[in-house]
């Protein structure tokens, strides 16, 4: 990252400083927020120790996020169903108006 700056974020009470691009700087700040009130919520949870709860953290974001893309793929799947079920409603439609003009 050469065109990058430093940027310190604190997660559970130590200070951490993070090359980041300067574009980008609120995002990385943001989600260093997020992480930290994570990483709050496994501690309290009476897990003990930096690493164990950092690694818990992750491991519970990671679920999240699997969780989330898993979804929004059926999601996807859904929308191009529905698509294709409205293609053929469609194709039928004209198929009957067609015939109906011809008969006309």
């Amino acid at each position: 990252m050469s065109d990058s700056a430093s940027v310190v974020v604190h997660l559970l009470e130590k200070e951490y400083r993070v090359a980041c691009p300067p574009g980008e700087r609120e995002n990385l700040i943001r989600a260093a927020r997020f992480l930290d009130d994570r990483m709050r919520e496994v501690r309290d949870a009476n897990v003990v120790g930096l690493e164990r709860i950092a690694v818990m953290a992750a491991l519970n974001l990671s679920h999240e996020l699997l969780q989330t893309s898993t979804a929004l793929d059926n999601r996807s799947d859904t929308s191009d169903r529905l698509s294709r079920l409205l293609r053929k409603v469609d194709d039928e439609i004209s198929a009957h108006q067609r015939l109906r003009d011809a008969q006309a």
